[in-house]
């Protein structure tokens, strides 16, 4: 299995056979070289989006388009994309799950606020904000979202027992490095935790130092963008 950070929250999962781009934000972002699109995306069988906001979900239709593959998201987000042309999306809701031959992925909760651009500039609803935990390759990876603290994390980690997390921490927007800490010691027991939605703007963290010292018992990785990491 290999995790590429794309930047801000933004991965490329490669797990079994599937080619999983997961809030994929590539123009614009300020993170990611351009000029390495199509390398990011090459091969890519699956789109996971988990809420509506610009920088996580701005590239989900036209990469959806370009390579003729399906949007994973909430419902309502499903429904709404799904009226464009050339646009093929697999909607469901929290505690479903989509198997996709060897890799299932489960829509699990957030707190956070979900709503996209589309009359406009202004802000339309886009059903609830979520997270996923993907299992595959004798791995399962907890992907937040944008959250913070969740009292739900308690049975997430207990049922789904993720062994590896990628977890927002820029703070501001979502939780920071020390909530982020603080949930991966109560909740979980991850052997492997990538953070991310920092280092994009001035407003977020600018490095995981705080997270990392607060979790000396876990591999903590702080890749630079497209930077493999295998697991």
């Amino acid at each position: 299995m290999q995790v590429i950070w794309l930047g801000h929250s933004s991965f490329r999962i490669e797990i079994a056979d599937k080619v999983l781009l997961v809030d994929p934000w590539l123009d614009g972002n300020p993170s990611f070289p351009a000029d390495r699109r199509g390398e990011a995306t090459a091969g890519a069988t699956h789109i996971l989006i988990s809420h509506g906001h610009g920088d996580h979900a701005c590239n989900a239709l036209d990469i959806g388009r370009a390579r003729g593959i399906p949007i994973l998201c909430i419902h309502e987000l499903a429904e709404c994309w799904g009226e464009q042309d050339g646009v093929t999306t697999m909607g469901f809701g929290k505690g479903g799950t989509i198997d996709l031959d060897g890799v299932k992925v489960t829509m699990v909760n957030a707190s956070h606020s979900s709503s996209h651009d589309l009359d406009g500039g202004r802000p339309v609803y886009a059903g609830s904000e979520a997270g996923f935990m993907i299992a595959g390759e004798g791995h399962t990876i907890y992907f937040s979202g944008d959250t913070d603290i969740m009292a739900d994390m308690d049975w997430m980690g207990d049922l789904h027992k993720p062994d590896v997390g990628i977890l927002c921490a820029g703070g501001h927007y979502t939780m920071d490095m020390a909530r982020a800490a603080y949930a991966a010691k109560r909740y979980f027991n991850f052997a492997t935790l990538i953070p991310c939605h920092y280092k994009t703007f001035p407003i977020l963290a600018q490095d995981a130092d705080e997270l990392v010292a607060a979790l000396p018992d876990v591999d903590v990785l702080t890749p630079e963008v497209m930077d493999v990491i295998t697991i």
